[in-house]
């Protein structure tokens, strides 16, 4: 079981801040998940090759294809300010 001093360390290191019974609670929980852990840490995985998914991947992504675009004029026209065919903006600094 993981103590209550390690769940505060680890809040203040997250900085997050819990109340009195969200620490209980979450010192419960973390117990479990640690639990978990050491349980799954017993399995005897020799043989078995690592990999990074549980199911095989495959990217969908559609074709890259060029389209075309907004005209120059399309794209500025509702611009609030335009000088020269470009967006004014205010000055920074």
């Amino acid at each position: 079981m993981i103590s209550r001093e390690e769940v505060e360390h680890v809040a203040r290191l997250a900085r997050l801040h819990f109340d009195e019974d969200e620490l209980a609670r979450l010192q419960s929980e973390l117990g479990t998940i640690i639990d978990y852990v050491n349980r799954l840490s017993e399995l005897d995985l020799s043989g078995l090759e690592p990999t990074s998914h549980a199911v095989p991947l495959e990217n969908v992504l559609r074709a890259d294809e060029p389209v075309a675009g907004l005209a120059h004029e399309e794209a500025t026209r509702n611009g609030p300010d335009i000088e020269r065919g470009q967006f004014v903006v205010p000055r920074i600094g």
